[in-house]
């Protein structure tokens, strides 16, 4: 065996990873990043020993859910790009993903205030992957004369997230106020 190649995880330990990753990501919009690891494990379907050989830490399991759901969300541009009967239909189911994935990632920043360069690091990675998928939805739905032509794509997803700040407070509808945020980019004429 090749040393410089890392060992394949078993067809079951891929499984009970993405498991765990998914639950995570279910047990952090219901309860926040700080939901005991034992909820996690159990809608996962798994025992603790398995959940701490994939995640010795809490902080590991957040970062681990935290890039799955930013390449789920990069992947999810291009495929509803080429699904949709609109570019602009693209663009607002795209927006819904990302929104499902800012209300995952509430908590974040709390969980990892140890290593503030690991969460820069993510930060980065984050724009790096998201940025340009939403850069491509706008360019696309703009050629089509759907939205208007001046929409930077980081200033639009910057402006997203900070109405989602509060998404799980009761009284505010964040989805609602994304809505409106998107009817905005919508050319006067139409």
């Amino acid at each position: 065996m090749n040393a410089a190649r890392a060992p394949r995880k078993r067809a079951d330990a891929r499984r009970n990873e993405q498991a765990l990753l998914d639950a995570a990501a279910r047990v952090f919009v219901r309860s926040g990043v700080d939901a005991p690891v034992r909820q996690v494990a159990a809608e996962a379907g798994v025992g603790m020993g398995t959940f701490y050989r994939h995640f010795p830490t809490r902080a590991d399991l957040v970062v681990a859910v935290y890039r799955h759901q930013v390449e789920a969300c990069a992947e999810a541009g291009p495929a509803l790009l080429g699904q949709s009967p609109s570019p602009y239909g693209a663009l607002c189911r795209w927006v819904d993903v990302f929104v499902d994935f800012l209300v995952t990632k509430h908590g974040l920043a709390a969980a990892m205030r140890s290593d503030s360069g690991g969460f820069e690091s993510l930060h980065a990675y984050f724009l790096d992957r998201l940025v340009p998928v939403c850069a491509d939805l706008l360019a696309a739905a703009s050629a089509a004369g759907e939205v208007t032509r001046d929409v930077d794509a980081f200033a639009f997803m910057r402006a997203i997230g900070s109405l989602c700040i509060d998404a799980r407070d009761p009284r505010y509808d964040a989805r609602g106020m994304v809505a409106l945020l998107l009817a905005g980019l919508r050319p006067a004429s139409r």
